[in-house]
């Protein structure tokens, strides 16, 4: 009763006369909210208080909130911590992330009179605590939500005192201020532990930690064993991999000393929105928010590809990359746990539709899938095996699985496991031999054989579309003068040597030089305008060079050159193209007299060339990788529509390609390093060749130039740096537009022309890709400076002279 006397006393001033005829057990309720309200007010819970149902508190300065949550359409509940003003819901830390409750209005977090923050599930049973044995007992500690999103236990009397802490106990999260670490004297680590999946923050198979060791390394684990070293962040630093995260988001620092190891970041700008998550896919990411477009963006990841993390797709699941779902089932197969693979959790896999028989005599056979990355743990029988014989080994192995076959037999008598599908031109791929039952198989070839039998209903309506065209066509091709003009199998002119001898009047009108030749003018007898060129390359098989030539000759696109015919003739190989009357692009961009080409048909050029290439790489039936892009092979046709020439070539010279390219001039400015280094050329190398062809269409002039004064300018390094640091991009773009141009487009075009040079393939987008960013289907995201263009831009700021510079950039890109 003196209490309520206290109460009545203190809250008079406010109640009036009215105070002294409350009932009792309402004063007491009064007594209790006031003072709740007052400390969720100060952002704090002092001991014997709690939040339950849509209680919160929040940092001080209003970023970070404390409180239920349910992700997704879950039903059930957990304690978390989130950012506040967010559309999207973020958490960054859970307190009982494998100990959910149902209903949170009759659940609460409260602080014990000891100092624990205890979770009490409906039916009042801890489910979770901070569970402090050295806690202060003396009602003397409070729980704050601290701005930088770290809830902490701390004395009341003695702020500097914590006593627990959340980023001592992350979730997936890692914030700016917590650490990556060990502690040397307790073995205590912070680890960093993914969701099960998007909707269940129970922790999930992968963890980010660093090295038990005492080494600065750090590692992601699956399952408690490690599938990816990520390395040392420090290193990357100091050699300026682009790898690093130290950029312009956030410093990283890493502390050694007799009582910890720990890796922690700031960030730069507090205004900003950085965060670090272990995600559900194995990846480690680096986001930002960005208030534009309301979303968080992937700045940096690792490993790059999700397909590299280590059984990414689970047993008997397929990865590619470059579609969407990323994981896929081998034939014969489906996911164990459907509901998972829809979340994008896949590391439970596959499993068979219908089981192996091999005890029960019942006959399998096998499905071949082609252009694959084999999976591990194969078994090596001999080299001395044919493809029968290594068939039948395999068959008898009631464990083998399936088996590969390149001239040595391997097969596999475990569950598969990392499976990848490559893209075309990789020459890393291999066909498996998967076993399957043969009612999977006979289920496959029904599939197969429907497809077959409407492909030969189209191409039977095909052929029949191209007599009726080839009807109209072969009286004008007999009303020519040309002697012994044969059409062969693929509807190429078969030209004899004197006949294009005489439309270019012995080779007098020279047009241009690439790297595959010399091109000239011609004009045949029913003067149509043809362009010849002459293959420097002239040690092919006449059956090769044919039947290389035929498949050219099938390639039809709107952005690609129309190959008319050809000519063999002794050593002599000559291809016969459309003639091209506004040349080629270098002509409008390099010379002072030309014309001057603005900015909307130097965008449509670059769209156009793009979809060429990733017609070549995508839609041919074999990937075709041109391998000398540049202005000089972009022809123009009347109206300015952009034409590629030259592909196929580099297909159709085989093992002298390297040398054609590395000895012409001006070529080496366009190759991607692995080009120079000889490692396999890859389509991603012609992705390179475009950013830098992509770079020349903006500025208007070579991306290696001498200014006046001798000193050497390399643009690509000021396109980067200027696209990086946030710069005036308009002053990027050819100074003859004086800066007519959509700043949008010119934006756009500089991020995917950096994106298009990065040191390594698998950062380069692909061309299809391009395509899409460049008609404004798909957004951009803002590109790393290549390591290698930091060099060279670091000699060229030293003033280094022309010869010297010269010789350091050719040994850069070499060692590139």
């Amino acid at each position: 009763i003196s209490t309520l006397d206290i109460a009545a006393n203190l809250f008079s001033p406010l109640l009036g006369n009215k105070t002294k005829l409350l009932p009792l057990h309402f004063l007491i309720l009064y007594f209790l909210s006031f003072e709740t309200h007052l400390s969720i007010e100060m952002k704090t819970i002092y001991p014997g208080q709690s939040l339950s149902g849509n209680q919160t508190i929040t940092s001080k300065n209003g970023r970070f909130e404390l409180g239920f949550f349910k992700p997704g359409n879950s039903t059930k509940y957990y304690v978390g911590i989130w950012y506040k003003k967010l559309p999207v819901q973020t958490v960054v830390w859970v307190a009982n992330r494998d100990k959910p409750v149902l209903d949170p209005s009759t659940s609460k977090l409260q602080l014990s009179e000891k100092g624990n923050l205890v979770l009490y599930n409906q039916s009042e049973i801890p489910v979770w605590s901070t569970d402090q044995s050295s806690l202060n007992s003396m009602n003397s500690t409070v729980a704050l939500l601290k701005n930088s999103g770290n809830l902490v236990l701390r004395n009341s009397s003695n702020p500097s005192v914590i006593l627990w802490q959340s980023f001592d106990h992350p979730t997936d999260t890692w914030l700016s201020g917590a650490k990556l670490g060990i502690d040397k004297m307790t073995k205590r680590r912070q680890v960093y532990i993914a969701w099960s999946n998007s909707t269940d923050p129970a922790p999930g198979p992968f963890s980010l930690g660093l090295d038990l060791n005492g080494t600065s390394t750090y590692h992601i684990l699956q399952n408690g064993k490690r599938h990816w070293t990520c390395g040392v962040w420090l290193e990357r630093i100091s050699s300026f991999s682009n790898d690093t995260v130290d950029n312009k988001y956030t410093t990283m620092n890493y502390v050694s000393n007799e009582k910890e190891n720990f890796y922690i970041y700031t960030v730069t700008n507090s205004s900003i929105l950085v965060r670090f998550v272990m995600d559900i896919s194995g990846q480690l990411q680096q986001l930002i928010w960005q208030d534009d477009s309301q979303e968080w963006k992937t700045i940096w990841a690792k490993p790059k590809d999700q397909c590299e993390i280590y059984a990414f797709c689970g047993l008997y699941g397929a990865c590619n990359q470059f579609s969407l779902p990323t994981c896929r089932c081998l034939p014969g197969f489906e996911p164990k746990i459907p509901g998972e693979w829809s979340t994008g959790n896949y590391t439970h896999g596959c499993l068979r539709r219908t089981p192996l028989q091999c005890e029960n005599g019942e006959e399998e056979g096998f499905q071949v899938i082609h252009n694959i990355r084999i999976p591990a743990n194969e078994v090596f029988l001999t080299n001395n095996k044919g493809l029968e014989d290594c068939k039948s080994a395999c068959l008898r192995d009631c464990s083998c699985t399936a088996y590969t076959y390149d001239g040595n037999c391997s097969i596999w008598r475990e569950d598969l496991l990392n499976i990848q599908y490559l893209s075309y031109g990789d020459n890393l791929g291999r066909d498996l031999h998967l076993r399957l039952p043969t009612t999977e198989l006979e289920a496959l070839r029904g599939k197969t054989k429907g497809r077959i039998e409407w492909f030969i209903i189209s191409a039977a309506a095909a052929i029949l579309i191209l007599i009726a065209i080839l009807g109209l066509l072969v009286p004008t091709c007999r009303r020519t003068n040309f002697s012994d003009i044969k059409p062969t199998d693929d509807v190429l002119i078969l030209f004899k040597f004197s006949d294009l001898k005489n439309a270019t009047k012995n080779f007098s009108e020279k047009l241009g030089e690439g790297s595959f030749g010399s091109v000239f003018k011609g004009i045949l007898p029913n003067s149509s305008a043809i362009a010849v060129k002459i293959l420097k390359c002239q040690d092919q098989e006449d059956k090769q060079f044919r039947t290389e030539v035929s498949t050219i000759g099938t390639i039809h696109h709107v952005n690609l050159v129309r190959l008319l015919g050809f000519c063999v003739t002794g050593m002599k190989r000559l291809l016969v193209y459309d003639y091209m009357p506004n040349g080629s692009l270098d002509s409008h961009l390099f010379y002072q007299d030309s014309k001057i080409l603005d900015w909307e048909k130097r965008y449509h050029i670059a769209v156009g060339v793009a979809r060429g290439l990733a017609y070549l790489h995508e839609k041919c039936r074999e990937c075709i990788i041109h391998c000398d892009i540049k202005p000089e092979n972009i022809l123009l046709d009347a109206d300015y529509n952009p034409l590629l020439s030259d592909f196929g070539l580099a297909k159709l010279l085989g093992r002298d390609i390297s040398r054609v390219l590395t000895t012409m001039k001006g070529t080496r400015g366009y190759l991607a390093p692995e080009m120079i280094s000889g490692e396999p050329i890859t389509p991603k190398s012609d992705v390179f060749s475009y950013g830098m062809l992509l770079l020349e269409i903006i500025s208007g002039r070579r991306n290696w130039e001498i200014r006046d004064d001798g000193t050497e300018n390399y643009f690509p390094a000021r396109a980067a740096n200027c696209i990086s640091n946030g710069g005036d991009v308009l002053s990027l773009i050819d100074s003859k537009l004086q800066g007519n141009a959509n700043l949008k487009e010119v934006i756009r075009a500089c991020k995917v022309a950096c994106w298009c040079i990065q040191d390594t393939e698998q950062n380069r987008p692909s061309m299809g890709n391009v395509v899409q960013i460049l008609e404004g289907v798909q957004e951009i995201s803002l590109p790393p400076i290549p390591w290698f263009i930091q060099t060279i831009a670091n000699y060229s700021r030293d003033g280094i002279s022309k010869h010297s510079l010269t010789n350091e950039k050719n040994a850069v890109v070499q060692t590139v």
